[in-house]
């Protein structure tokens, strides 16, 4: 199909979709009440709709008033029982999908819910809306005239009491229509493989001779391959192996370690990078500008969003704010409840909002993936954004990293213990944790306080992880490949202990 008519038909999906952005762009706090209300009206009749009496609610006031912010753990009876054959606990479809996820913040299985709606509403219509936002804003584009590489999880679709539960990309792939199927590598068959290693030289033995024209998945784990890729085809960066790649769509960790990583493997001065929000309870945000670090909170998509200040997050004083109250600049917890059935769903992301007029944010951290021992608010954007700037400086790269707090002892003053390990190391380590700490304090005004002349906070200690420290233990923990994350920030030192007892009889360098 020639590129004029494909873009065509791209563009003329755009003007189907635009009148709605513009809706939601121009109303968004209507936009997002309509959606809560006829949320509560589709559930009346569900087990959790009698439990609060929804027939009865009409305004949000009411709504925040009944129905209490929760956690997995509080919905975990009930998709439980769902899970079990059970319907019209929580949602009034029938719910057969659940997106099994850990995540970072315990060890247990999660099974989120995965409605129709939410699959078609929220998850394929954000996809849609991506590609769509994309091609506006490069009506050159060549994209579809190759295959977009897709990297996801690494799990089989399993059943259980004639429902499935699987990653979310697995129920993606599982459920996607034909058409973007074609327009995809590699194929179903090897993007649900479930083992690791002989997924990658599956997707390198099929990929390398397509023409890849855009990437998509998560930028630790596409690094994974993309090198292997290199190694693989001796091509010493990628547009040598596929000329005409254009754009990545990534999503899922923090871009801001791995940016010039990308950049050295995909030297193009215009390539493209475009990030996404999602996971398993929604599509939530895109990039809808080129060369942007701001997301469109997307409000159309069956979510209908709340959240609580980090400043009141987990204290007698928390309190529970509509997109109406937000304000610029101000770290948020994200609280939302979807056409699968969660309601007043504590995520575990924070936000911060960049701009009120639209709506674009950026994710700042997870709401347990903070430090905040010593009254600093460490969020995961900071670190990210030092390691950045400290590598940019100091022409080294680094691949993965964790921070736990050396507790005070005695009067001994507390401090934050890093393991990094490096893909090129700096030429003084001590350089770069004297930089390191200067950026951190840079960034966030609450770290350079604590550190002030020492007057809480002694300065930061790195340990110089062995090669391969962050993979091992990944594998160890089952976690190898699609959307598993290194945790990067504790205030306990679990993770990092863990990792020191991998360290294996070598000694920590310095």
């Amino acid at each position: 199909m020639p590129i004029p008519l494909i873009n065509s038909i791209a563009s003329w999906v755009l003007k189907q979709r635009i009148h709605q952005i513009e809706l939601f762009l121009k109303y968004p706090h209507e936009v997002q009440e309509e959606l809560m209300m006829n949320l509560i009206r589709s559930s009346e009749e569900t087990v959790i709709g009698q439990k609060y009496d929804f027939g009865s609610v009409k305004s949000y006031q009411t709504f925040a008033e009944r129905v209490p912010v929760s956690t997995y753990e509080d919905l975990e009876p009930m998709i439980e029982l769902t899970r079990k054959g059970a319907q019209n606990v929580f949602w009034n479809t029938p719910i057969k999908w659940f997106a099994k996820s850990s995540g970072t913040t315990n060890a247990k299985s999660k099974f989120i819910p995965v409605s129709n709606e939410a699959l078609e509403d929220c998850h394929y219509k954000g996809s849609k809306d991506l590609l769509c936002m994309y091609l506006n804003n490069n009506e050159s584009s060549e994209m579809f005239l190759g295959k977009s590489l897709r990297l996801g999880g690494s799990s089989q679709i399993y059943e259980n009491n004639n429902t499935y539960f699987g990653d979310l990309s697995a129920i993606l792939i599982e459920n996607m229509p034909i058409w973007a199927e074609f327009s995809s590598t590699p194929s179903s068959k090897i993007s649900l493989m479930s083992e690791w290693e002989t997924k990658l030289t599956a997707i390198i033995n099929e990929t390398k001779n397509e023409n890849v024209t855009s990437f998509a998945g998560v930028p630790s784990w596409m690094l994974v391959l993309l090198n292997r890729i290199m190694t693989e085809t001796g091509k010493d960066n990628l547009m040598e192996l596929w000329p005409n790649l254009e754009v990545y769509f990534h999503g899922g960790v923090s871009f801001e370690p791995y940016r010039e990583q990308y950049k050295k493997i995909l030297p193009q001065n215009n390539f493209k990078y475009y990030e996404i929000y999602n996971a398993s309870e929604g599509f939530f945000a895109i990039q809808d500008l080129n060369y942007s670090k701001d997301l469109l909170l997307m409000l159309d998509y069956g979510i209908f969003y709340e959240f609580i200040p980090m400043d009141t997050f987990g204290t007698e004083n928390q309190k529970v704010i509509r997109l109406s109250d937000v304000e610029l600049f101000k770290n948020y917890a994200v609280v939302i409840t979807t056409n699968a059935g969660l309601w007043r769903y504590l995520i575990g992301d924070t936000v911060r909002f960049t701009s009120l007029s639209p709506y674009r944010i950026r994710v700042s951290g997870r709401t347990k993936h903070h430090i905040n021992v010593f009254g600093e608010e460490l969020m995961v954007e900071n670190t990210d954004m030092a390691i950045a700037k400290t590598c940019s400086a100091l022409n080294c790269e680094v691949k993965d990293y964790t921070v736990a707090p050396i507790f005070m002892h005695d009067r001994e003053k507390g401090a934050h213990e890093w393991i990094v390990e490096f893909k090129k190391h700096p030429e003084d380590i001590n350089l770069f944790e004297k930089t390191l700490d200067e950026n951190l304090q840079a960034l966030n005004s609450d770290y350079e306080a604590k550190r002030y002349n020492n007057m809480t906070l002694n300065p930061l200690v790195i340990n110089v992880a062995r090669e391969n420290l962050f993979y091992d233990w990944l594998a160890a923990n089952n976690k190898l490949g699609g959307q598993h994350k290194i945790p990067r920030l504790s205030n306990e030192r679990d993770y990092l202990e863990q990792l020191k007892s991998m360290q294996v009889g070598q000694s920590w360098t310095k």
